[in-house]
Parts: C-alpha cells; structure tokens; sequence
C-alpha cells in the first residue's frame, strides 16, 4: 500500500507539541541523568546520575525564577525535545526513579538515547512540512513513522538500539532536503535586489565571534557551524540550513531567522536577541532575551 505523504505531513505538524518539553510530566531527568561541570553555565560540579540539590521531591526545580542568577545558565538553555516526559510517562508508564529505585540506573540510560530520537522527530517533522521536500516526502514519512516507532521502544530495547545508524540514515534525508529547499529559495532570489551579497561560509565553518553584522546568508550552508559568540545583529538567515549550529551566545539581536532550516528552541535558547529577532512561528522567544515579554 503506497505510503500517504500528505497525511504524514499533517501528523507531523500536528507533533510538534508533544515535541516541547513538559517538565510537569517529567521526573526530573535533565535534573538527574545528565553531568555538569562548574563552569560559566552551572554553578557547582554534578556526576551523571546524581541528583541536582535545587531538585525538589515533586521533581520541580527550586530555584527555576532564579537559574540564571545563581548561576545555572546552562539549566535554562537546555531542552529534551519531549524526551523526558516519554521516558517518564510512556517508556516506565508513570513509575518514577524514587518510587521504584531498581529503575533509576536504566531511566537514565535510556533518557539520552530517548533525546537523540526526538530531536530526529522535531527534524522529520519540519521537513514534511516543506513544499520544496515533496519529491522525498514519502521517504521522510516513513522515516518519521519508523523513528516514531522506535520512542515506543521498551527500556531494553532502546538500550541495544544502534542510535547512530538510524541517525546516519534520517541524515541523508536530511541533507537532501536542506539541498532542495535551498535550491528553490536561491532560485526565487535570482534578479532580486539584494543589500549585501549572499555569504555561504560552508558545513562546519569556524566563525567563532566572527563579525557578521548585517550577513546575507540567505540559503546558506551552516550545518555545524561555529557561531559561539558571533555578532550576527541583523543578519539574513531565511532559507538557511542550522542544523546543528552552535549560537553559544551568538548576538541574533534583529536578525530574522524566518523560514531557517532545522532551527531547534535549545539553539535559541543559547544566544541572545531581542524583540526584534524573528524567529520561525513553532519557537518561543526566551525569558532572557533583550526586551522579551515575561
């Protein structure tokens, strides 16, 4: 039965909401699973798998008005992807790690490798939605329903997953898609004025606090791309592929960022802008940003 691609664009749209993390679902997983080092992002040194001391016993953060003042930054940039609450809700069916002690090793395994397939998700989702990407949308539909499947996955079999091939395969789709869509925004721009000429730095470009004020990068290449601590203050970014770009407290004051490729709320998170950054309608602008409404 051949695969309805348009029907898988309309699901995947319609995912975008479980793929926003909902910490009232969650038990805490950022909070204990990950690692942390002292360090301009957290205040205190903490081991995988040991609980954070502002972690209340209802799995609530105790200080979460305060992360950034006290010196938890990284704290209010991070995101799951909704991975936490599926861990939680779905893969240990509502049976938290104090309740049930015996699960607390296995949780937090699984949470990470739960992430990566989320964020997979947050990726698909997005590409099903691009009119540029229909000549692969089958194939992007069938990627999203089998990486959908695997979420599904119990603990143990999402621990002997090989997380990296199904990564390396969603990839291919991925860049072909990023190629196609770039491709027909570069082709709508020809003849148009433009009031700097496009800059493609290219994958992988070191531009670590490199002065981009005013960029046109329209349609360009950024996939893991250095950004920490770049002047990008009213930069171009439409139609440009960030998957995997580093905003590190990268200045997005004024830059419009509408119709980027593969934009997540974590990159977002960690950099700075202002009320004037224009970011794609599925992202929020962050509580610190310059200007934010609180």
């Amino acid at each position: 039965m051949p695969h309805n691609y348009e029907s898988s664009a309309s699901l995947a749209d319609n995912r975008y909401p479980r793929l926003a993390s909902d910490c009232e679902s969650c038990f805490g997983l950022c909070c204990v699973a990950l690692p942390y080092a002292a360090s301009s992002d957290f205040a205190i040194d903490k081991q995988a798998g040991q609980p954070c001391p502002n972690l209340q016993s209802d799995f609530r953060c105790g200080v979460h008005r305060d992360l950034r003042e006290l010196g938890f930054r990284g704290c209010t940039v991070y995101d799951c992807f909704g991975a936490g609450q599926q861990v939680s809700q779905v893969t240990f069916k509502g049976r938290d790690w104090r309740q049930a002690p015996e699960t607390a090793g296995i949780m937090f395994e699984v949470f990470p490798l739960m992430r990566q397939l989320h964020e997979l998700l947050w990726y698909l989702a997005e590409a099903l939605t691009l009119e540029a990407a229909r000549p692969i949308r089958d194939e992007l539909g069938q990627a999203y329903q089998e990486t959908e499947r695997l979420t599904h996955l119990d603990s143990d079999s999402l621990l002997a997953l090989n997380i990296s091939a199904h990564r390396a395969e969603v990839n291919v789709l991925l860049l072909q898609t990023s190629e196609l869509v770039r491709r027909d925004a570069s082709r709508r721009l020809k003849g148009t004025d433009s009031k700097e000429k496009q800059r493609n730095p290219g994958r992988g470009a070191d531009l670590i606090g490199a002065k981009l004020k005013g960029a046109n990068l329209r349609c360009a290449n950024l996939r893991g791309a250095y950004l920490i601590a770049a002047d990008l203050r009213g930069a171009d970014l439409r139609a440009a592929d960030l998957i995997g770009a580093d905003f590190r407290d990268a200045d997005l004051r004024g830059a419009d960022l509408t119709g980027s490729l593969f934009l997540t709320q974590f990159q977002v998170n960690a950099a700075k802008g202002d009320a004037q950054t224009k970011l794609p309608p599925k992202l929020t602008r962050p509580p610190h940003w310059t200007g934010a409404v609180r």
